[in-house]
């Protein structure tokens, strides 16, 4: 980055040499003056009034305009040899907590580089003192011809200076609130409230420029001789009175726009195919013309081969138990055959006696 100014940090005794450069730089698109009629450039010449001719810059200076009109003329040695210290010095005169300082006195941004190997040291040692305090350095310097105050601070590893206005060049806010007595009741506090917490936070790096964005397009048709992009046309918002109707539509308004963005999101989802797994030798292949896989025709086989030994195990059951039974009535019959025998050897030999006894 090119420096636009050189000087030092005067920071009590020590003096830190440093380098000025812009912290900020303008994306704006800039546009020439042109004759509408042919397309020519319109160019601003600097003519002398008295002489009415066309003057070069070494021939321009700077003056003063006094209260009756006449010049005074300022050259750029009357300037030089002021007598304030700050002519090539940015000198700090406070410390102060950042929150002293009213944001409406911020102004342009500049880094604040070190300026030779001799100035990493005290430059290094203002930078850690300031981080270590949570303050700000308070400062003036001389720059475009006028004193200036400034703010230093820390931004990363660099000191950055904002250019401050002086306390009078702040205007005082006289005539801007309103004048008649206006009361907020509490319902409409509370739908403040859920409006600010649905529109929620926000992060400033995805914010950007659509007006200059919308800019380059019509210059990138124009060019491409093309026509240039239409704006889109919005339904005019209708007329709400009362405010309590606004609040609650601007609430259903932004919760419906989050939902959207939220289900937008979803929808442009990157959709990524699993990779297939590799299939095992073992397998069975898979079902192809409509018929159905082998595995599943072997499963219901087996079901139906199953099916007949439950029958069979039901029917050896009662194999068994049919046996039992008939081995049972066996062994009673022979039981009772034994039996009988015996009575019937018991009644004989009584008839044999009795024989004997009548002979």
């Amino acid at each position: 980055m090119r420096s636009i100014w050189n000087g030092a940090i005067s920071f009590g005794l020590v003096s830190i040499p440093i380098k000025l450069v812009n912290a900020t730089e303008s994306h704006s698109v800039s546009f020439r003056q042109i004759h509408t009629e042919d397309g020519g450039r319109i160019r601003y010449r600097k003519v002398c009034e008295l002489e009415d001719r066309e003057v070069t810059q070494a021939e321009i200076g700077k003056a003063y305009e006094d209260a009756d009109g006449s010049m005074i003329p300022i050259t750029d040695e009357d300037l030089s040899q002021l007598p304030i210290p700050t002519a090539r010095t940015i000198e700090i005169v406070a410390f102060v907590p950042e929150d002293r300082i009213d944001p409406l006195q911020m102004g342009s941004a500049y880094y604040l580089a070190a300026s030779g190997a001799p100035a990493a040291k005290p430059y290094t040692l203002l930078r850690e003192a300031l981080k270590r305090s949570n303050r700000v350095a308070i400062a003036k310097f001389a720059l475009r011809g006028r004193e200036r105050l400034g703010m230093l601070r820390v931004v990363g590893d660099a000191i950055a200076m904002h250019g401050l206005l002086w306390p009078d060049e702040v205007r005082a806010p006289e005539g801007v609130a309103p004048e008649a007595g206006v009361t907020v009741r509490d319902q409409e506090l509370d739908l403040a409230d859920a409006l600010m917490d649905t529109l929620g936070e926000i992060d400033l790096d995805d914010l950007h420029d659509e007006y200059r964005e919308a800019v380059e397009e019509v210059i990138a048709a124009k060019a491409a001789g093309e026509r240039p992009p239409e704006a889109r046309e919005e339904a005019a918002p209708g007329k709400v009175l009362d405010l309590m109707a606004a609040l609650e539509s601007s609430v259903r308004a932004a919760r419906e726009s989050r939902d959207g963005e939220e289900v937008g999101a979803a929808e442009e989802a990157e959709v990524r195919s699993l990779p297939q797994r590799k299939t095992s030798s073992r397998r069975a292949p898979k079902e192809t013309g409509g018929k159905k896989s082998t595995s599943t025709a072997a499963k219901k086989t087996a079901a139906k081969k199953a099916e007949p030994k439950k029958s069979t195990a039901k029917s050896a059951g009662s194999a068994k138990k049919t046996t039992a039974r008939s081995t049972a009535k066996k062994t009673a019959a022979k039981s009772t055959g034994r039996g009988g025998d015996k009575t019937a050897a018991k009644s004989t030999a009584k008839k044999t006696a009795s024989r004997r006894r009548s002979a």
